[in-house]
């Protein structure tokens, strides 16, 4: 049976009031309340990656090398079928009630973390705990971009993508006290080093409870009255601040039908029958980005240590610099994204930091670096590379339909982390053991990781879109969009259709 539409065809400026709003209190708000999904992520990663050498103390856990790395693979399949289940009820309930159930569910099953007393309970609440996170990608950003005006969203989603590095800062700078044994002992450091990231979760949560539904969503699912309400309670929100609104374009409407929510089936063949190049370009950023991360940050500390010699208390000092670049490039060159524009950045930060990895790589291999050079050029590559990461979020949530943006997130970023597990896997198999390093080998591995970049700069040259500074339904057309004509044409048009009619009142 087809879509049954769930009300008439209706005529809104939503979107463009939405995208014609000044930046004002209520959107830092917003991205406060939501952007803490990626510092979670950072925070949740970072500890695992710390606390796994003090769970296989006998005085802890006892885990086993294999036990520690499949915990972290569960976390991440976690994610994954987080990011799918929740993705596809983002797109059919709302943006609203899944980014707060999603922070919920990973307050809880972290917080209980800390009370594992056994692997089996421990492995349970890591994949649970990664469904919640692997929820809030979809929904978080779904619901950022409907609501950020139009000229903000890149630097914004850029920004809140690489805050992913303010929390494993974060982590990386409790757990260096928590694990002090001098301090607490074993049992009890990596317990309280769980119970951080629920800490920081319960004080958005207030905040985020405040946050209203995605207008848009409300709009494209049958609830016009209750979108024009939603807008105008942020308008208002808006002018209290002391913002003045410019009038809206009466020509800038959008007439929509909604319909039923959109089924999986219907999800794979819209992407790969109506938007194969936009399909390839997400597929590409995604995956290239997810590899490059994967493969590096997964084996910098083996590079310091079995090249370099550094010992494994220091390598935690390096680790901050690389933290660091990944940091502050979104926030510094995000705006960049708005202003020059999509394809452009997009394509050159992959190309770039693509190939300032392949000159790294060779210096390498010859024996030129040294443990500072090499983290200092880490920090610089990685500065362009975060950028460029952070904008295959940006780009698979801006360039396909509203009805289906969580669900394409979601499966992209499914995608982007089957194909990322291959990195560590590949450079540590390069990297070789502790007695026979082979600077030889990991350059193969280095260049393999910066061609992986090129290809992905080359694809987003030849089908990046234009969406800088673009309403989200002219770049992608709503599955409920009939049609968009000037709103003094839909008048005359009305009119012609009811006949002279009565005349008005007086």
């Amino acid at each position: 049976m087809g879509a049954t539409p769930l009300q008439p065809t209706v005529r809104s400026l939503v979107p463009a009031r939405i995208d014609r709003l000044p930046w004002s209190r209520f959107h830092t708000r917003m991205i406060a309340a939501l952007g803490v999904a990626w510092v979670l992520d950072g925070l949740e990663i970072q500890i695992a990656s710390i606390v796994g050498p003090v769970l296989q103390h006998a005085g802890t856990l006892h885990l086993s090398s294999q036990e520690v790395g499949f915990s972290a693979t569960i976390y991440l399949i976690g994610e994954v079928v987080g990011a799918l289940v929740f993705g596809r009820l983002s797109d059919k309930l709302g943006r609203r009630k899944l980014f707060i159930a999603t922070l919920g569910l990973y307050l809880v099953a972290n917080g209980l973390t800390a009370f594992s007393f056994n692997y089996g309970i421990f492995l349970a609440l890591r994949f649970i705990a990664g469904m919640g996170i692997g929820g809030e990608y979809a929904a978080i950003h779904s619901a950022i971009d409907e609501l950020i005006p139009a000229r903000f969203r890149g630097r914004v989603d850029l920004a809140v993508s690489g805050t992913y590095w303010f929390g494993a800062i974060i982590a990386s700078l409790s757990e260096y006290i928590l694990l002090n044994k001098d301090i607490l002992p074993d049992n009890w450091g990596w317990r309280v080093g769980f119970f951080i990231g629920p800490i920081l979760g319960l004080a958005i949560w207030g905040l985020r409870r405040t946050l209203p539904e995605s207008p848009r969503w409300q709009l494209a699912h049958g609830q016009a009255e209750e979108a024009e309400k939603t807008v105008a309670q942020i308008e208002r929100e808006v002018e209290a601040s002391g913002k003045t609104l410019e009038p809206v374009d009466p020509d800038k409407y959008i007439e929509v039908r909604p319909q039923e929510s959109v089924s999986f089936l219907q999800v794979a063949r819209i992407l790969f029958r109506q938007y194969p190049s936009r399909s390839l370009l997400g597929a590409t950023l995604m995956i290239s980005q997810s590899f490059l991360y994967n493969a590096i940050f997964f084996t910098y500390g083996l590079v310091l240590k079995h090249f370099y010699g550094v010992s494994d208390h220091d390598v935690a000092k390096y680790f901050f610099a690389f933290a660091a670049g990944n940091l502050l490039g979104p926030l510094l060159i995000g705006r960049l994204f708005d202003t020059i524009g999509r394809k452009q950045m997009i394509a050159g930060t992959y190309l770039v930091s693509g190939a300032l990895l392949a000159v790294s790589g060779y210096l390498f291999k010859i024996g030129s670096l040294t443990a500072f050079t090499q983290t200092a050029l880490w920090t610089v590559i990685f500065f362009i590379a975060s950028a460029a990461a952070s904008s295959g979020y940006l780009t698979v949530s801006e360039i396909f339909p509203m009805e289906l943006r969580s669900q394409a997130i979601a499966l992209f970023f499914a995608i982007a982390q089957v194909f990322g597990a291959l990195g560590p896997t590949i450079f540590g198999s390069l990297i070789g053991d502790q007695d026979h390093p082979d600077r030889g080998k990991l350059f193969i591995a280095y260049l393999i990781a910066a061609g992986v970049m090129g290809i992905a700069g080359v694809v987003a040259a030849i089908f990046g879109v234009k969406c800088e500074g673009a309403s989200l339904e002219d770049i992608a057309t709503p599955l409920s969009s009939i049609k968009k004509v000037p709103e003094r044409l839909a008048e005359t048009l009305d009119d012609i259709e009811a006949g002279p009619g009565p005349a008005p009142a007086v």
